[in-house]
């Protein structure tokens, strides 16, 4: 029976009863506010009177007679002592005071361990253990401390503007403290204890700060794939050879086919080819063809969908596709290539497409770059079939152009690593990367009504423009106007229903033309030869679904390229010289500030300019400042 006024334990503390009332306790614990509870749940430790905790602070629980009694105790064999008779053989009294001490002793598991009622010292290996175990824990404790407070004066050498990296040597000791904070700059984790503890704020930018300037991290380290949670491991699932599924196709190799891009591409996926016809011209779009391997469910489109699509870094590439992919689909890979092929006809006079077939196909294709093309339009018979796709090409862009369509032209620069370091080249304009963009719209046109007229559930592109009903008074011209008009451009839509692409001048719209890399135009292509084969098509809903899936890999890729390419600049910014010059274009003014472009960046950033404010104005800039974790660079206007 416990009366008033006893010493028990609630929850692991200590606990005054001051009433008892139809068998419940009222108690009041230790540094806490009174409750009322059950005799189940406290224990014991002194029947009292104890009026308040003063009381309890008489005896040591740390005293040296505590090592003596557990050396005494030891020698005896199956010591086992309630707290009554340990405080009694340490204290040499059973008080509240030393009933409490002996509590303390148990709750420390140096000496003793058990229970109130069982109580048993420690055997001397057990001793030593966790007295070796508490001293590394004081050690590491101490290290902490002092790597806490190192950091701290990187931190503030650094905001003084001096360089405030560690030693190698300590780096490389106290690593295991920098974890939290790379599990924070990557995005992993959305809390830091180490930041906490150094009063700096738990943002992934911050924590990235504080990596690269204690020398932990370099510039050459990208935590934006991370932050968005993707992978850089390529797919894995290897695909079946096309030649070992049984399928007729049709022989084109005896049309002259291009497959034209960059010089580092290095997975082709689009050829195309030109006929003349009566009045029209016949062109063809040959795609890449993994789906003749992937069927609806199979494991390798299950990854792709997660994926989304191919994600490219300038540090690599991290394919949606296993690489096997590539090396049986890419068209001109090998000597004929495997293809589904769009045959449009076109209208010559007008660009208007008149039909559409498609087919599986077996292609001759030669890659060329988009310089190499543009060469051989100028003389040859090779040059004829791309001079007749450029003269086509004009035509679809002309129709679409009186259709609404919106065209933007900003200067693109290629990131990329050379020798280990980050290189910036600007991206040439090409009569040839004019030709393949109006061919592939053209492919994505005829893919849309052709689906549409089957009544083929697919997966459609929409997107609106709004301009305002004086745009073509207020609208600037040159690169400026190119940054009006791209903000005029809503988000594209992707739906199972056909919906005007303002953007593009078109009613009906969709992308085929890249399936090794888009999982959407992949999806495309296996309902195209599902419906081909006439085997079971998805139905809206599950296109849908699929579509819901993909659009959260798909968006999580563009954001990581757009802010891996910016991260790349920033490194390769804070490399250069302070009084390096760029040029740049003013765009509009922005408050007490020009919005402006660098070219040769492809770069826009915020400047005060010196009597310069009104827009296409070529400028010159130095960089001030360059702040890697939050993307950001300073530039000076030199007037």
């Amino acid at each position: 029976m416990i009366n008033k006024d006893a010493l028990v334990i609630y929850k692991g503390k200590a606990a005054l009863v001051n009433e008892i009332i139809d068998g419940k306790y009222s108690i009041s614990p230790k540094d806490g506010e009174q409750v009322k509870v059950r005799d189940k749940d406290i224990e014991l430790l002194h029947p009292g009177p104890v009026k308040n905790f003063s009381a309890l602070d008489a005896c040591n629980p740390f005293s040296p007679a505590v090592k003596e009694s557990w050396e005494l105790l030891l020698e005896e064999e199956n010591t086992n002592l309630n707290v009554k008779e340990l405080a009694g053989f340490i204290y040499s009294e059973y008080t509240p005071s030393s009933a409490y001490a002996v509590y303390c002793l148990l709750c420390d598991g140096l000496y003793f361990t058990g229970t109130i009622e069982s109580i048993k010292p420690r055997n001397r290996d057990e001793l030593a253990a966790e007295n070796n175990k508490r001293n590394e824990k004081q050690r590491e404790a101490g290290e902490r401390n002092l790597f806490l407070e190192q950091i701290k004066i990187c931190v503030k050498k650094s905001a003084n503007g001096s360089e405030a990296s560690l030693p190698a040597d300590l780096l490389s000791k106290w690593a295991p403290f920098f974890q939290d904070i790379e599990a924070l700059a990557y995005g992993k984790s959305a809390k830091s204890r180490t930041m906490r503890e150094l009063e700096l704020g738990e943002t992934p930018e911050d924590a990235h700060y504080v990596l690269l300037k204690t020398g932990f991290w370099t510039g050459m380290i990208n935590p934006h794939p991370s932050r968005y949670g993707l992978s850089l491991n390529s797919a894995n699932i290897n695909l079946e050879p096309a030649s070992s599924l049984p399928e007729e196709r049709k022989n084109l190799c005896h049309l002259a086919a291009f497959a034209i891009d960059s010089p580092w591409s290095s997975d082709p996926d689009d050829a195309v080819s030109i006929e003349k016809s009566d009045g029209a011209a016949i062109l063809y779009v040959h795609v890449a063809d993994p789906a003749s391997s992937i069927p609806f469910d199979s494991p390798a489109e299950k990854e792709a969908r997660d994926r989304g699509t191919t994600l490219y870094l300038p540090e690599g590439t991290v394919r949606m596709l296993a690489e096997n992919a590539i090396e049986m689909f890419g068209l001109g890979l090998k000597e004929e290539s495997p293809a589904l092929t769009f045959k449009i006809k076109i209208d010559t006079r007008d660009g208007t497409v008149k039909e559409t077939e498609i087919f599986p196909s077996v292609v001759r294709v030669r890659r060329v770059t988009y310089e190499e093309a543009d060469r051989l339009m100028e003389n040859g018979e090779e040059g004829a079939v791309l001079r007749d796709l450029y003269d086509l090409a004009k035509k679809i862009n002309e129709r679409r152009r009186v259709h609404g369509a919106v065209n933007i032209e900003l200067p693109d620069v290629r990131v990329f690593f050379e020798k280990n370091k980050v290189c910036i080249d600007p991206i040439p304009e090409y009569r040839s990367s004019f030709l393949v963009k109006e061919c592939m719209i053209a492919a994505g046109e005829s893919a849309g009504n052709w689906a549409a007229s089957g009544g083929l559930s697919f997966p459609y592109i929409s997107q609106e423009v709004e301009l305002q009903s004086d745009h073509s008074k207020t609208a600037m011209s040159g690169i400026a106007g190119a940054i009006q008009l791209r903000k005029c451009m809503r988000p594209r839509v992707l739906s199972v229903k056909p919906g005007r692409h303002q953007g593009l001048g078109l009613d009906t719209y969709t992308q085929v033309t890249s399936p090794l890399r888009r999982y959407t135009d992949l999806l495309a292509h296996i309902q195209i030869r599902a419906f081909l084969r006439g085997e079971g098509i998805l139905s809206a809903d599950e296109i849908s679904a699929r579509l819901g899936f993909c659009e959260a890999g798909s968006a999580a890729a563009v954001h990581a390229e757009r802010s891996s390419n910016n991260h790349w600049k920033m490194v390769y910014l804070s490399e250069k010289e302070k009084d390096t010059q760029w040029d740049a274009i003013t765009l509009e003014e922005k408050g007490n500030r020009m919005s402006v472009l660098i070219p040769n960046l492809a770069l826009e950033t915020l400047v005060v300019t010196q009597n310069c404010n009104l827009p296409n104005k070529k400028i010159k800039l130095c960089i001030k400042s360059v702040n890697i974790p939050k993307g950001e660079a300073v530039f000076t206007h030199n007037a």
